[in-house]
This record gives C-alpha cells, sequence and structure tokens, in this order.
C-alpha cells in the first residue's frame, strides 16, 4: 500500500510560479509511474504530467506544456511539478497519483491519460492562481 502526501500549493499571483512536492511511503517508490491531476470546483479530475518510473519519459497535457516540467527522485522517493507562468485556469486542487502497470495512450498529438489508471492517491494540495 502506497501512501502520498503533496505539500507546495498556495495563492499566486497570475505569472508566478510554484513547486509542488509528492512524498511517498509504503512501497516500492521506483516501480511505480507516478503523475499529476487537477480538478477545479464543479469540473472532472484532469490529467497534467505524468513520468516513467525511471524519470526517463515524461508525459504533459496540452495546456501546461512548455511551463510546467515534473521530475522524481527514486532515492528521496518524491516527484515534484515546477509550475510556472501561472494562469486563473490553473487554479484547482492538486493530486499526486501512482500506478504500478502504466500504459500512456497517444491520441493525435496528445496524451490521454486518465484518473481512473491510477491506484493510489494523496489528499490534495489547492494551488490559486490570482488575476
Amino acid at each position: 500500500q502506497v501512501q502520498l502526501v503533496e505539500s507546495g500549493g498556495g495563492l499566486v499571483q497570475a505569472g508566478g510560479s510554484l513547486r509542488l512536492s509528492c512524498a511517498a511511503s509504503g512501497g516500492t517508490f521506483s516501480r511505480y509511474a507516478m503523475a499529476w491531476f487537477r480538478q477545479a470546483p464543479g469540473k472532472e479530475r484532469d490529467f497534467v504530467a505524468a513520468i516513467n518510473w525511471s524519470g526517463e519519459n515524461t508525459y504533459y497535457t496540452d495546456s501546461v506544456k512548455g511551463r510546467c516540467t515534473i521530475s522524481r527522485d527514486n532515492a528521496k522517493n518524491t516527484v515534484d511539478l515546477q509550475m510556472n507562468a501561472l494562469k486563473p485556469e490553473d487554479t484547482a486542487v492538486y493530486y499526486c497519483a501512482a500506478v504500478r502497470r502504466f500504459i500512456p495512450t497517444l491520441a493525435g498529438r496528445s496524451w490521454m491519460i486518465r484518473a481512473e489508471e491510477f491506484d493510489y492517491w494523496g489528499p490534495g494540495t489547492q494551488v490559486t492562481a490570482s488575476s
């Protein structure tokens, strides 16, 4: 059983930056692909970024490409999401997620990665980008 805890959320002005971090425990971290999702009020939980077990492969939703970077440290059991040039539409609760068997699907030029594919979740951290 994997436990995940996010940190680093907060309130920032549009154009600013935040770095989210997720700490994992209870499992062999390097066996899991990791991802970040976000959920705004009244909306579904949407994919933001993912990284494979080794950190060699990363995946992003189109709206954050060029603004966000996902990274992991298997020695420290952490996965981070660096978010730059934040926009008001980035405002949401951000969740860290883990899965052993990760098979990303490409639809055209966009990654179709669904929350239902992930087995373990953190409680979330609020990110608010004010205009």
